[in-house]
């Protein structure tokens, strides 16, 4: 597997630079060619020249649209190349359109074999200085031009390199990249059953439990006490009830949030919904930005039993939610107008704030509780982005 993705970011980079070589090379004999077309007495083999090389780089950009693996096969897109360079310097002799073909097609090579392009582009620097050689002992008075006419062979074996430089590069970029996607999401899988692992252990197993122990006694029951028999029956009913609801409740805890929308998306359309369901009003106010996958869950569940208990208990004839950032952490604050309570010390037999309390505790936030009778309730949860973050990184 690692093989073939491998194989694959080494594919995708070499297209990539390659379509960059082939559109480079066109510009340039365009730019540099297409500007000596006046001077030409007769300019016909080099507009020949240039529509060459412009339908041959369209060709090659089509095929490599169409089938990226092109590239896999360098031998005899290397020799079609060459193929090119040469009806090139056939038709228009060693012109600076042959230089600059000359060139792209020793980028190509470096782009498609790494360094051992240096031979290719070795070998087109000797036929560059050739040429070079021929140009200057034909025309009069050329000396002068010698440095920069000799110059231009060796401009092959630096576009060599250079390509192979540049492909080597964005290929362990796209490497990297996609270990760094894949662990991702692996790592955002592993939370996602660590926490529904948690769920269910802290619902349905227990209850299930609980079940399992009453279906044991029930045989004995059945000869000694059929009173008991019959108690222990109904706890059995009623224990996979109860998990059958637990479980569905945890489900429902699961679809929540939706981690392809921003977490603003979930906070309104839970409102929404609860509103629409019980006809109390929400009024919401939540700052854009994205939290990270652990707390983006535990948030939306402390924000949906928040809810919940406003609906069981509070008589609240309007609800306000507020998720804001703070400095380098985020706080969710749900305040009605109900009837409020007494809110205990250590918190005992009030479940539903125990529940949300321990899911602030998992993304390593607080969770604070402010009522009064007849003052309404405030529930505020705080987490740190900073320690959620780290948390991740080590799980």
């Amino acid at each position: 597997m690692t093989t073939t993705a491998g194989h694959l970011d080494r594919v995708v980079a070499r297209a990539a630079v390659a379509r960059a070589v082939l559109l480079g090379r066109a510009a340039a004999t365009l730019a540099i060619a297409g500007g000596g077309l006046r001077l030409r007495v007769q300019p016909g083999p080099l507009v020949t020249v240039l529509v060459l090389i412009l339908l041959s780089a369209a060709v090659a950009l089509v095929a490599l649209s169409r089938d990226p693996h092109v590239v896999a096969h360098p031998l005899p897109v290397l020799a079609l190349d060459a193929t090119i360079v040469m009806v090139v310097l056939g038709i228009d002799g060693g012109d600076v359109a042959f230089f600059c073909c000359a060139a792209g097609a020793s980028a190509l090579a470096g782009v498609l074999v790494g360094f051992r392009a240096l031979l290719p582009a070795a070998g087109y620097a000797g036929l560059g200085y050739l040429v070079a050689a021929h140009m200057l002992g034909a025309a009069p008075g050329a000396a002068s031009l010698a440095g920069f006419v000799l110059a231009f062979p060796i401009v092959n074996v630096l576009a060599a390199v250079g390509a192979a430089v540049a492909t080597a590069a964005l290929a362990a970029h796209v490497e990297l990249s996609v270990r760094l996607v894949a662990s991702a999401q692996r790592t955002a899988a592993a939370a996602e059953r660590s926490r529904l692992a948690r769920e269910l252990h802290d619902s349905v197993a227990k209850t299930l439990r609980g079940v399992s122990f009453a279906a044991l006694a029930l045989p004995t029951s059945l000869r000694r006490q059929p009173a008991l028999a019959e108690q222990l029956a109904a706890t059995v009913s009623a224990g996979a009830t109860a998990a059958v609801r637990q479980a569905q409740e945890v489900l429902e805890g699961l679809r929540l949030d939706d981690p392809d929308h921003e977490f603003a998306a979930t906070v309104d359309r839970i409102c929404r919904r609860w509103a629409d369901r019980t006809g109390v009003p929400v009024r919401c106010s939540v700052a854009t930005g994205d939290l990270p996958l652990d707390l983006r869950y535990e948030m939306a569940q402390i924000l949906h039993e928040s809810l919940e208990n406003i609906a069981r208990h509070a008589r609240a004839g309007s609800v306000a939610v507020e998720l804001a950032y703070t400095g380098d952490g985020v706080r969710l604050r749900v305040t009605d107008d109900g009837v409020g309570f007494r809110v205990p010390a250590e918190w005992r037999g009030c479940f539903g704030l125990i529940g949300m309390a321990e899911r602030a505790a998992a993304i390593r936030g607080t969770l604070r509780v402010v009522s009064a009778p007849g003052a309404g309730t405030t529930v505020v949860a705080d987490a740190a982005l900073q320690a959620v973050a780290a948390a991740g990184a080590l799980s």
